[in-house]
């Protein structure tokens, strides 16, 4: 299974991608991953591949062969839905804005729930859209994506021990406390 996840600076990509890879640990699976992180301090796209399976295999990601694309932005979220994602797929993203500056300045429009469901649509993409109003801080819409992943049982196997798990072995305190209270 390759899942390819993508966000912008500061959105939690790193942790998100950490949380996964332990949690696929605890699963049992065989896990490889790799991270992007030179952007990440300046709104940068951040990228990491996880993938699991027997035997050996890198740990990128071959552009069109991912099983499924998480994503913390809009427009990332399309962006990796045409670049990364199989037909037949699964995308899952938070449905937040962080404007590029392609936008900012008038010289192309912002992503549109509309426009991704239009191409997911076409090539039979199952999609997972996130968007919560109560989460206690926005830095944990990470773990809200995580959630609907579980909930939906996009990854086989993933359950919720699995990511209490890992997130236990990377948080403490009030964090780990409020993170653990958005898993269902």
């Amino acid at each position: 299974m390759n899942i390819y996840m993508t966000g912008v600076g500061g959105q939690g990509i790193g942790l998100l991608s950490e949380v996964l890879l332990r949690a696929l640990e605890h699963s049992g699976k065989t896990v490889r991953g790799v991270d992007t992180h030179g952007l990440a301090q300046r709104g940068g796209i951040v990228v990491s591949h996880i993938r699991t399976g027997e035997g050996e295999f890198p740990p990128l990601i071959t552009p069109g062969e991912a099983d499924i694309v998480l994503s913390l932005e809009r427009h990332e979220a399309l962006r990796a839905t045409g670049t990364f994602l199989a037909d037949g797929g699964t995308l899952a993203y938070y449905d937040a804005v962080w404007q590029p500056y392609s936008v900012r300045s008038g010289d192309a429009q912002e992503v549109t729930v509309e426009q991704i469901d239009e191409v997911c649509k076409s090539r039979s993409i199952k999609v997972l859209r996130v968007k919560r109003n109560d989460l206690p801080d926005p830095r944990m819409q990470n773990t809200a994506l995580l959630n609907e992943i579980l909930l939906n049982n996009v990854i086989p196997g993933l359950t919720r021990e699995h990511l209490t798990e890992a997130y236990t072995d990377l948080l403490k305190g009030s964090a780990l406390v409020q993170n653990l209270s958005l898993l269902n």
